[in-house]
């Protein structure tokens, strides 16, 4: 029996990759400086050092890489910084959209509390706050607290450039999809027993 000819064209694989946050998309969803401010002179909360936080997360990147310097390759100290800040950046972004779905609630919840034929919206008994206040009230902590996560994940980027010498970006990692390379090689497995 004549063995099958192998094509000589291969199918294109599609590769999906998993995007990483980038520091753009922090800066879109976490408050910037001003708009901490603004949360916290509105809600009397602590104002938070942003320049302090920025910085000592740089120079925290910073002394680690030089601390590394000498047990790390050029190629393993920028796999390990990109590892490292893409933490920092992926806990920001995530804050930021936690932010943005409480100040989402809290718009809803305020809007449906000013309507007065409504029952259910209608301020707590003395001495406790509307479920309206209560949700303003944590979407400026999580505001802040993002603000805060933004900041740390700036000053990581920025030590990485100064590191490695360019600018992060996010490792964009290939969506693992056991299933289907299990299947293939079961696949092959099978067809070679016609071999």
């Amino acid at each position: 029996m004549a063995k099958p000819t192998s094509s000589p064209r291969q199918s294109a694989r599609v590769v999906q990759l998993r995007k990483g946050a980038t520091v753009e998309m922090v800066r879109l969803t976490c408050p910037d400086a001003a708009q901490a401010l603004k949360i916290a002179e509105s809600f009397g909360t602590a104002v938070v050092d942003s320049d302090g936080i920025r910085d000592l997360h740089e120079r925290l990147i910073l002394e680690t890489a030089d601390a590394l310097a000498d047990g790390l390759g050029d190629k393993a100290m920028q796999i390990h910084l990109q590892r490292i800040v893409g933490a920092y950046v992926g806990s920001a972004h995530g804050a930021g959209q936690f932010y943005s779905r409480a100040v989402t609630e809290a718009r809803d919840a305020t809007a449906k509390a000013a309507n007065d034929a409504r029952d259910e919206d209608l301020d707590g008994p003395v001495g406790y706050d509307s479920a309206a206040q209560r949700k303003r009230e944590f979407a400026a902590d999580m505001g802040i607290q993002a603000h805060s996560l933004r900041m740390a994940a700036e000053g990581a980027v920025a030590a990485y450039a100064k590191v490695i010498g360019e600018t992060w970006k996010p490792f964009d990692r290939p969506v693992e999809q056991p299933g289907h390379s299990l299947s293939r090689k079961a696949a092959e497995a099978q067809i070679s027993a016609f071999d």
